[in-house]
């Protein structure tokens, strides 16, 4: 069972980034070592992860981890990386909010000493919900977890966006407003659709998606509701636990000012994106797990705020998937890893269930 298309995610030279990181680490804290540096065993596809220790009398931290924009040469999943916009979030919401932070240490602005941005965090102990094989498949902790271990991790990951949407104040987060002079779910959108020309420019387009860009407008939201700070990337798969309580809130790349909504939307879908595309392997996932009703009346009960327009802004999860999935596909092609199929369509994998929702009969 493949979940999604997992081309090399880097174009780099581990030995040289080792002795690069070295030099630098030795400028910020003369006598220090990098040492036992390493990727982890599963890196992501766009910003790169690397794990060090750092060796020293009296280090700020012995373990860390540190996140380095993507080699434009990597054929990119997305057209930019601003590494200091994605630190300085990630030091809002852990001097503003009682979520669980890693430790920021540094932030590395000069491209000279590793070839990109980067910044270094403490490391987190703990587990992560696997994306390959998803924890929605037999054989990981998270499927052998009970029902009541379980429901622990889906009340504390709901809490984690009630929290973040609540405490925040967003005057402090303007930063990370998008272009445009229109509302926040406006130039949210536009922004998609600005990704999604940049996606395909000179490839095949995807008449998928235009459809679901159309069907949003004809769903568009009469009240578009209050603005916050959203993650963007929402999704346990992005949280280390310890146990099932949340020690780690990590991937801040995709952070924006939006709906509330915009948020709950996204982590309903991509639940529901593993859940499907295990079920069409012939498993039963975990039906009950991050169900939408319970989602959603979870979020009230703690924020006294009810979702609104979820139909809207789960197909906009589901269409901001396809345009990554899509340009992931691309990505194959542009390494030799695939060919592009006569109906670009087939590029994204759940591409039947957009459809459904685009036709209105998913929730049916």
């Amino acid at each position: 069972m493949a979940t999604a298309p997992r081309p090399r995610t880097t174009t780099r030279d581990p030995e040289e980034l080792t002795r690069r990181l070295t030099a630098w680490l030795g400028g910020r804290l003369p006598g220090a070592k990098a040492v036992d540096v390493r990727a982890p065993a599963s890196n992501g596809l766009s910003s790169e992860t690397l794990l060090f220790a750092i060796e020293h009398p009296e280090p700020p931290v012995h373990a860390c981890a540190l996140r380095l924009a993507a080699d434009p040469a990597a054929y990119t999943v997305f057209p930019v990386y601003d590494l200091p916009r994605q630190y300085r979030t990630m030091r809002l919401v852990a001097d503003r909010t009682d979520l669980p932070m890693p430790r920021m240490l540094w932030l590395e602005e000069d491209p000279g000493p590793l070839g990109a941005p980067f910044f270094v965090m403490g490391r987190v102990e703990g587990r992560v919900p696997p994306d390959v094989m998803p924890y929605t498949y037999e054989g990981n902790w998270l499927h052998a977890a009970s029902d009541a271990e379980r429901e622990r991790l889906e009340a504390a990951s709901v809490g984690l966006l009630a929290r973040l949407h609540d405490q925040v104040p967003v005057r402090e987060a303007d930063f990370l407003a998008l272009p445009g002079d229109d509302s926040p779910l406006r130039r949210h959108v536009e922004a998609q659709r600005a990704y999604y020309a940049w996606v395909t420019d000179g490839l095949s387009r995807s008449p998928l998606i235009e459809d679901a860009f159309d069907r949003l407008d004809a769903l568009w939201p009469r009240d578009e509701g209050e603005t916050v700070l959203n993650w963007g990337d929402a999704r346990i798969g992005n949280v280390i636990y310890d146990g099932f309580e949340p020690v780690a809130v990590l991937d801040w790349e995709m952070a924006a000012l939006a709906p509330r909504e915009v948020d709950l939307g996204w982590m309903i879908y991509l639940h529901r994106f593993f859940q499907d595309l295990t079920v069409s392997f012939g498993q039963p996932g975990l039906p009950g797990f991050l169900r939408r009703d319970r989602v959603e009346r979870r979020y009230a009960e703690l924020t006294g705020r009810t979702p609104r327009d979820m139909v809207f802004h789960i197909l906009y999860a589901a269409l901001r998937h396809a345009v990554v999935m899509l340009r992931i596909a691309y990505r194959q092609v542009h390494f030799g890893e695939a060919v592009v199929p006569a109906d670009p369509d087939t590029l994204i994998l759940h591409h039947d269930r957009l459809r459904a929702m685009v036709q209105g009969s998913y929730w049916n």
